[in-house]
């Protein structure tokens, strides 16, 4: 699988657990349009950024993760992250909501 294929189901994955888990999803409809965006837009970063961090310090590569630490690296995680929130705000909104 190419990290562009695990990035998009990973956004998907993130969404449809905001949708579907009980506590989280009840908590997450809780917040306004806005708020879930910047939510959403915060872990994705996260993730982004501890796989980035991870491959820096050699660990990546026991991990699975081939990124490169350089300035070529770190725009191609850019592209996979701009990928995982395209993927994760359309599951977000074929996916069905809880009422608040």
């Amino acid at each position: 699988m190419s990290a562009e294929s695990l990035t998009l189901a990973a956004g998907a994955l993130l969404s449809l657990a905001f949708s579907y888990i009980p506590g989280l999803a009840d908590a997450y409809a809780g917040l306004d349009g806005v708020q879930k965006r910047l939510v959403m837009l915060a872990l994705l970063v996260l993730v982004a950024v501890a796989s980035f961090g991870l491959s820096c310090l050699g660990w990546g590569s026991a991990l699975g993760i081939s990124l490169a630490c350089d300035q070529a690296g770190a725009l191609g995680l850019l592209r996979t992250l701009l990928l995982a929130l395209i993927a994760n705000q359309s599951t977000y909104l074929i996916s069905p909501q809880r009422r608040s």
